[in-house]
């Protein structure tokens, strides 16, 4: 290894041979760095680890900017483990819509409940990933940020920096590749301060060593990149592309009276999207009488990409499953994300 030696790798991550780091001089380098760009965000203000919990689910797949509003909300609701392990689930719901990957929600108030039950908060590694929707990075997230662990975590950020300081050429989604990151992001991992470098390594991948146009010039690690030597960064990482995902047409109606709105209820069991409310689509209501200009929009869950027509309608009759429903709730009821975008396009939202 360089003239730092080799980092202490994440606890259970092996050893393996690495490339010829200034390890020592990388930490100082990028902590000195993150010391004075980091951005201010709120669970950056806090060692409570419910908060950085919470922070680290709901940044799963979202971005920084679309998280901190429902950050903040989502505390003032469900201050603690206790006040969401004691709420009720159309709040939760309520609280998430729009976020996505509503799974995510109801893994947080079951873990909730089994903290209430042991009565503290994990508090290491192994407990944090028993913890029902928690996995190796965010166990390790958790456990370095709140409580000084030595643990490497491996988000999409610090997974694009380690592979391009090491030139990692192969497919960065393949779990051959992503335990060899992780033994690499271990090596490096900062012992002393592992949640601040943790978070120096995701602040990196946010802010310069981004996907496409990556500002090496201005990168404090920029002089121990493999792939910027090689001159490959913009190559890397290496992604094997996915076949073409599935593409569906749907209509949805947006039928309105008396200050009221047609909606029909997920039902419990449904896979997709449990307990939330939905505008009902043409085929639910076929005798309904369109009116006015559709409007369409896309939107796309995982590899699905919907096609959606929204139309004004009137309907003289409905089924037992649509529900009609005061557009004053409508705030407080979990709202599929399609339903808030075709009502958002006809302004028929409460904004209350």
């Amino acid at each position: 290894m360089g003239k730092g030696g080799v980092g202490s790798a994440s606890p259970g991550a092996g050893t393996r041979s690495a490339p010829l780091w200034d390890v020592v001089g990388i930490r100082r380098r990028l902590l000195s760095w993150y010391r004075r760009n980091k951005r201010d965000l709120p669970w950056r203000r806090t060692q409570d680890p419910y908060r950085i919990w919470i922070s680290e689910i709901m940044l799963q797949q979202t971005r920084v900017a679309a998280v901190i509003p429902y950050y903040e909300r989502f505390l003032t609701l469900f201050p603690d483990t206790a006040a969401l392990a004691a709420g009720r689930e159309q709040d939760l719901l309520a609280a998430w819509a729009g976020l996505g990957y509503y799974t995510r929600a109801r893994n947080l108030q079951k873990a909730a409940r089994r903290i209430v039950e042991r009565a503290e908060f994990p508090r290491d590694f192994a407990a944090l990933r028993d913890l029902p929707g928690v996995g190796n990075y965010t166990a390790a997230a958790v456990a370095s940020i709140a409580f000084g662990l030595p643990y490497a975590a491996l988000d999409g950020n610090v997974s694009r920096v380690v592979s391009r300081l090491a030139a990692e050429r192969g497919d960065i989604r393949s779990e051959m590749v992503r335990k060899k990151l992780r033994a690499l992001a271990g090596e490096l991992l900062d012992r002393k301060r592992p949640g601040e470098f943790n978070q120096a390594l995701m602040e990196l991948g946010a802010t310069l060593c981004v996907p496409k146009q990556p500002a090496c010039g201005r990168c404090p690690i920029g002089r121990d990149c493999l792939a910027r030597q090689q001159g490959i960064e913009h190559q890397l990482p290496s992604i094997v592309r996915r076949p073409i995902g599935i593409r569906r047409e749907v209509q949805l109606l947006v039928i309105e009276k008396a200050g009221k709105i047609l909606l029909w209820k997920r039902p419990e069991y449904s896979k997709r999207l449990a307990g939330f409310w939905e505008l009902p689509e043409r085929e639910q209501v076929p005798e309904a009488e369109l009116e006015g200009r559709a409007v369409d929009f896309r939107h796309t869950i995982v590899n699905t990409t919907y096609l959606v027509r929204v139309s004004r309608a009137k309907a003289r009759s409905r089924t037992k499953e649509l529900q009609w429903r005061s557009k004053s709730e409508l705030e407080r009821v979990p709202l599929s994300t399609t339903a808030r975008k075709a009502l958002a396009l006809f302004g028929s939202r409460s904004k209350s």
